[in-house]
């Protein structure tokens, strides 16, 4: 059937697969007074941008105000699920509290169920150790909520790529950036065929 379809100037479903830009949302995982994941995040937006390859745009938890699942009403997780329904993959912009994730992303994590399945998500952490236990958590979670997330991690050092409250990041993190958009395009492309 695909051939009749290229023979009369039609496409087929790989092909229109492929040829339409995958939705990323950049997740900025904490609501604290001031919080540095709006830099982050927009310093990982500015370097996919460049690359044209995706639909990018930054998603602020803090901008939905979710009160603790299960203690209120909830009347915003309609528009948090929409959101992430229209999205095809996630980069996590994640910060170290206590050797985890914020409570903050915990709770937005827990909002939502299918909104996640089979998508991918890429981390881009930071703490005093590069964030690296808060993203070992999230992939845990991100396992149980069907994202596929990727191997590709950049890790943000507070001594290197923070100086006082401003993020300075080190010219070395854009390869690894670039390497964890590739992989999460790649993995959400494949993921979308079967979500269809």
């Amino acid at each position: 059937m695909g051939w009749l379809n290229t023979l009369f100037g039609g496409k087929t479903a790989k092909e229109e697969t492929t040829m339409t830009k995958l939705n990323i949302g950049i997740i900025l995982g904490s609501t604290r007074e001031g919080r540095v994941s709006p830099q982050v995040g927009a310093w990982v937006k500015s370097i996919a941008d460049k690359r044209g390859d995706a639909n990018y745009e930054i998603v602020d938890i803090a901008d939905y105000k979710l009160p603790l699942l299960g203690e209120a009403d909830a009347p915003q997780a309609g528009a948090w699920n929409e959101k992430l329904a229209s999205l095809d993959g996630f980069v996590f912009i994640v910060q170290e509290y206590n050797h985890s994730i914020s409570a903050s992303l915990k709770n937005a994590l827990d909002y939502a169920r299918e909104a996640w399945n089979n998508k991918s998500a890429g981390i881009v952490s930071y703490g005093s150790v590069g964030g690296a236990r808060a993203a070992e958590h999230l992939r845990g979670i991100l396992g149980e909520l069907s994202v596929a997330d990727v191997r590709v991690h950049p890790a943000l050092s507070l001594f290197t790529d923070f100086d006082n409250g401003t993020f300075k990041p080190a010219d070395l993190h854009l390869t690894n950036v670039n390497g964890m958009l590739d992989q999460v395009l790649a993995w959400g492309g494949a993921l979308k065929t079967i979500r269809q």
